[in-house]
């Protein structure tokens, strides 16, 4: 169903805000992007980025306009995890079936790359342009230098926030009557860190794997670049005997690296440099609702859902959010009321249940990767699924090979993992893993949920 053209305003020229934009400009709208920060194109990218790991839902997005092939030449594809424990040899865990991977993206390069094609679709940025405040019925903004300064009023026909987890937009809307609002910061912060590219540019570690060192509490991370380095995040507690605050000079950062990280310490590039100099960021949940208002005003991504990032579906999800909302356009025309709110009810179940998912994923990384009875049972559920595909499909691959319902994954998920409960008691579970008694137990705990 054809939509008449709007004048809308997006707040925020992220992945999400840059997305939605060349969605709305296909639709025929006018298209004006507000973020109080410079272009990104004109700046150098600072150390608070963790590289991006699109998935299915990301390529499904993309797919809709026409950029799945464009930005895959400026991602690298990793289908498996390469596990970093001391004194074992590096070992692999393939992520899904042959041909299934995620894809390393720098947020920089994408993030660039999605304003120049909103731009070449006719979209508007205005950058250092600072929104101080949302009249929400009347879907006007007011920007300005600073929040006491003179405002510049805009008027819009539709606001859409997607200015990230402590969104403006979201802001006013809280202080409306019966807005539900909540947010967790984790105990854990993170720091960016570079492994360079050889010589000859080719990538010192095995470029199509996600590389993880798990160390209980705490783990670091490696996703390649295009360029040949890898971008490295430490993610670590703030406080405590081994933490971001427990490290105060050079030497107990090289100290540090020496015991929990020796076989890469080398290869971190201006190591203790970058360890003070990088900012440590903090990581939060948050969750809100109702997404809308009346007719007027959306949020889209990270400012109705910021998650942590230990599933890479954060991106996934905000992408999702507008694939969504475009199915909602094409159906239901000009009726935004409609769209608005089988938007805001479609995906507030899955926004939580990827919240939850991805903060089960941080455990499951930091600590249970080493666990040899956490892997002999991945091994079991991985024997089974492929013996019987239509009856058992990991909820790693639900979440990221998959565009079923984040709800559904978490809730089926919850159901396997009961079922290797009960098989993981078995005794001599070690010696019998693949066998068919291990195999029958699993298919009679299936048919008893039917």
């Amino acid at each position: 169903m054809a939509q008449t053209s709007k004048n809308i305003a997006i707040i925020g020229s992220g992945l999400v805000g840059s997305l939605l934009a060349i969605y709305l400009r296909k639709k025929g709208h006018s298209v004006t992007v507000f973020d109080r920060r410079p272009d990104i194109r004109t700046i150098k990218f600072s150390g608070r980025s963790i590289n991006l790991a699109m998935s299915n839902r990301g390529w499904t997005a993309l797919r809709k306009v026409g950029l799945e092939d464009p930005i895959k030449q400026i991602a690298i594809p990793l289908d498996k995890r390469a596990m970093h424990v001391n004194d074992k040899p590096v070992y692999y865990q393939k992520y899904g079936k042959e041909g299934e991977a995620i894809w390393s993206i720098s947020r920089g390069i994408l993030n660039k790359r999605m304003i120049d094609l909103a731009e070449e679709a006719g979209t508007v940025f205005k950058f250092d342009e600072k929104v101080w405040d949302v009249d929400l019925p009347g879907a006007k903004i007011f920007t300005g230098e600073t929040e006491k300064s003179e405002w510049k009023e805009y008027q819009f026909d539709i606001i859409f926030g997607c200015d990230g987890a402590f969104s403006r937009v979201r802001h006013k809307m809280q202080r409306r009557s019966r807005f539900n609002y909540s947010q967790n910061f984790i105990d854990v912060g993170y720091k960016e860190l570079t492994i360079p590219a050889n010589a000859d540019g080719s990538h010192k570690l095995d470029a199509n794997s996600f590389h993880i060192w798990p160390r209980g509490e705490f783990m670091l991370i490696a996703m390649p670049n295009i360029d040949g380095s890898f971008t490295c995040t430490l993610f670590l507690p703030f406080e405590g005997k081994v933490s971001f605050e427990s490290i105060k000079t050079e030497e107990e950062a090289k100290d540090f690296f020496k015991e929990y990280f020796p076989n890469v310490r080398m290869e971190i590039e201006d190591l203790t440099k970058d360890f003070f100099n990088h900012p440590t960021s903090a990581m939060v949940t948050m969750k809100c609702y109702p997404w809308t208002y009346w007719n007027k005003v959306a949020l889209v991504g990270d400012s109705a859902h910021a998650i942590v990032p230990f599933y890479g579906q954060g991106m996934n999800a905000g992408f999702e959010d507008i694939f969504v909302l475009d199915q909602l356009m094409d159906k239901h025309g000009d009726d935004w009321d409609i769209i608005f709110d089988e938007y805001q009810k479609l995906r507030k179940p899955n926004a939580d249940a990827i919240a939850e998912l991805s903060y089960r994923n941080f455990v499951e990384m930091s600590s249970k990767t080493a666990d040899p009875k956490f892997l002999l049972q991945k091994k079991i559920e991985k024997h089974f699924a492929s013996n019987h595909p239509d009856k058992w499909v990991p909820v790693y691959s639900r979440v990221t090979f998959s565009d079923k319902p984040y709800a559904d994954a978490l809730a089926i998920g919850d159901q396997q993992e009961a079922i290797m409960q009960q098989v993981m008691q078995l005794p001599n579970i070690e010696d019998k893993w693949d066998s068919k008694e291990v195999e029958e137990m699993i298919l009679g705990l299936l048919d008893d949920l039917i």
